[in-house]
């Protein structure tokens, strides 16, 4: 089954649904239904939330499902977060150093660059 179009292949405005149907006994319903945000998300992003789910938030194991480092998981996530509508959070200045430190962990940053973001927290 096809994913719904969202935007008008023509003109890219925002698509309504506006009829459902039930494939067992094909009974339809119409009117103007309104569609959660999270499906407005582009397909990478949809396919980010998709791991995330599937391990729980666990932030290592998304690491270890995609391949990538912390910092880029966590970039990940700020975006579907911004993408949806929401402020970042107030949190992520206060995060920054463990950010750094698992960078360093990683070997993404020297012994010095990380001691300079820590200062700068």
């Amino acid at each position: 089954m096809a994913n719904i179009p969202l935007r008008c292949p023509s003109c890219e405005a925002a698509m309504h649904v506006t009829e459902l149907q039930c494939p067992s006994c094909d009974t339809r319903v119409q009117g103007h239904f309104s569609v959660t945000p999270i499906l407005h998300l582009p397909v990478s992003q949809l396919a980010f939330v998709e791991v995330f789910l599937k391990c729980r938030g666990n932030i290592r194991e998304v690491e270890r499902e995609l391949g990538v480092s912390y910092p880029t998981v966590r970039a990940r996530l700020d975006e579907v977060v911004q993408s949806l509508g929401y402020a970042p959070s107030k949190s992520d200045e206060s995060t920054a150093g463990l950010d750094a430190i698992r960078q360093f962990e990683n070997g993404e940053l020297s012994f010095e660059e990380t001691l300079e973001k820590l200062r700068k927290g």
